[in-house]
């Protein structure tokens, strides 16, 4: 069922759904009284939660013997990338204005605004690689060895997240202890399949002739 045609179109528009919904709403001018904030939370939580879903497509066709669903994991992470360069033209263009002083004030004071670009900047080199003319260039084992960025910039979204709350840590602790399972399940994985070294060939003991 994973392969029919539709199939894809379908999960693409699944994907860009809450795009869709963000723009409805602030087309209505329904976005809160708060309209920067409650934009910023949204992108932020898509883009946490696109990780999330990319890091999850593993274990779950592995686990339930979907082996098709690799082929939406590219789509995921690219769908992360997008919701996370919508946070960040968020806060640089709404919130800062391309004001350069204000942002590195705003650096200095809030570190997880650096965890937060962190997790951007290591997504950034999975976009760009995402086709199928680089996993080409690079080769399979070389492109698997430079996605694996993606471990990093979901614990880097993680730590931005927690930073950012002041006070109820329930969501960014729920994201935490997801992507630690998600994570944890990848070095299982990994420490069953590693081939086993056979045991050192031992010299035979030579004894003195009587």
């Amino acid at each position: 069922m994973l392969r029919r045609r539709w199939v894809k179109p379908l999960v693409w528009a699944l994907c860009l759904a809450p795009a869709a919904w963000l723009g409805w709403r602030v087309w209505k001018e329904d976005i809160t009284a708060n309209p920067l904030e409650y934009i910023t939370h949204f992108t932020g939580d898509w883009t946490i939660r696109f990780l999330v879903f990319t890091l999850a497509v593993t274990p779950v066709r592995t686990l339930l013997r979907l082996p098709d669903l690799i082929r939406f994991r590219r789509m995921l992470g690219l769908f992360a990338f997008f919701f996370g360069c919508c946070h960040f033209l968020t806060w640089l263009w709404l919130d800062k204005l391309f004001d350069l002083s204000e942002m590195l004030i705003d650096v200095r004071k809030r570190p997880f605004i650096t965890a937060g670009f962190t997790a951007l900047v290591l997504m950034l080199p999975l976009a760009l690689t995402s086709t199928t003319g680089w996993i080409r260039r690079l080769g399979g084992k070389r492109w698997q060895a430079l996605h694996r960025l993606v471990y990093g910039s979901a614990v880097a979204g993680v730590v931005h997240y927690y930073w950012l709350v002041k006070a109820d840590i329930r969501w960014p602790a729920f994201y935490g202890v997801v992507v630690g399972l998600l994570l944890l399940y990848r070095a299982v994985a990994r420490a069953v399949r590693a081939p086993k070294r056979p045991p050192p060939l031992r010299k035979p003991v030579q004894t003195a002739a009587p």
